[in-house]
């Protein structure tokens, strides 16, 4: 049997980018200016406030984590708190900030920007190798969203939310190639936004605006199940927990529609599926 409940006691203003390292949660909440952890085990939670909107976080491999938010990418040390730059390709954009981002099996970190004023094509998707030079990887987009691999590593979805479709491409060595279609989700009056994959090469959209995360099928790009969630802007989504059973999803907090839970963070269990270990930052 399926349940959904929340979990922790944070309320975030707009929840995103979960993912599950080493028996933790990370998550951020981008309009508080905070990355979260939330260990299922005790309860415990720990937050850091990092002075700016953050879009994503993810682990590096030495220890301490990577983020990206309003001025660039930063590392973060766990135990102080302290954030030392790497980067901000786009600190000549005020209108810009860096948004949703993971790591690919070969320890590369991605992370797309996103234009506050929604000026088409006017963000990009970066790609951060072990050796802190930064690239352009893809671009035109908008609103660089989910991204995630197959579990060889040899194609990689991702999401520009205006476009409502997942894209693939092949994957080599941090290049993107062969750029297709595979999922449309013009017929949702919401907008595709964090996404994760499971053990059967199976995409798991969290819809903005939508209140729920549907699975898709990338080979056919039919929709194979619907989860609905009591928060209408469900953001974002990752499974985690001891064999990657549990779903956690993140949500924020609608501008007008008053929910008492919303800005929580979500745990579905029973999906019968699992989930594909996360990666960390090689650099």
């Amino acid at each position: 049997m399926t349940t959904i409940e929340p979990v922790g006691n944070l309320h975030s203003q707009w929840g995103e980018g979960p993912i599950w390292w080493r028996g933790m949660l990370y998550y951020v909440d981008i309009e508080g200016h905070r990355v979260h952890r939330y260990d299922p085990a005790s309860g415990s939670e720990k937050s850091w406030d990092v002075g700016q909107r953050v879009g994503t976080v993810v682990p590096r491999e030495s220890g301490g984590l990577v983020i990206a938010g309003d001025h660039g990418l930063f590392f973060l040390d766990e135990e102080t708190g302290t954030l030392t730059a790497i980067a901000d390709p786009e600190a000549d954009k005020p209108d810009n900030r860096f948004n949703d981002g993971k790591c690919s099996p070969d320890g590369r970190f991605f992370a797309g920007t996103i234009s506050l004023v929604k000026k088409t094509g006017d963000a990009r998707l970066y790609r951060l190798d072990p050796d802190l030079s930064l690239h352009e990887a893809f671009g035109p987009v908008t609103n660089s969203n989910g991204i995630v691999w197959s579990a060889d590593g040899r194609c990689v979805y991702y999401i520009d939310t205006p476009r409502k479709e997942v894209l693939a491409f092949d994957y080599d060595a941090g290049r993107l190639r062969n750029m297709r279609s595979v999922v449309s989700t013009a017929y949702l009056d919401s907008s595709p936004d964090g996404m994760t994959i499971d053990a059967d090469g199976h995409l798991w959209v969290a819809f903005c605006h939508g209140a729920c995360v549907i699975c898709f099928d990338p080979d056919t790009g039919k929709e194979l199940r619907r989860i609905d969630l009591p928060c209408l802007e469900t953001t974002a989504c990752t499974f985690g927990g001891p064999d990657l059973t549990d779903l956690y999803v993140t949500t924020g907090v609608h501008k007008s529609v008053v929910e008492p839970d919303a800005g929580r963070l979500w745990v579905i269990r029973g999906l019968g599926v699992k989930g594909l270990p996360a990666h960390a930052f090689a650099g």
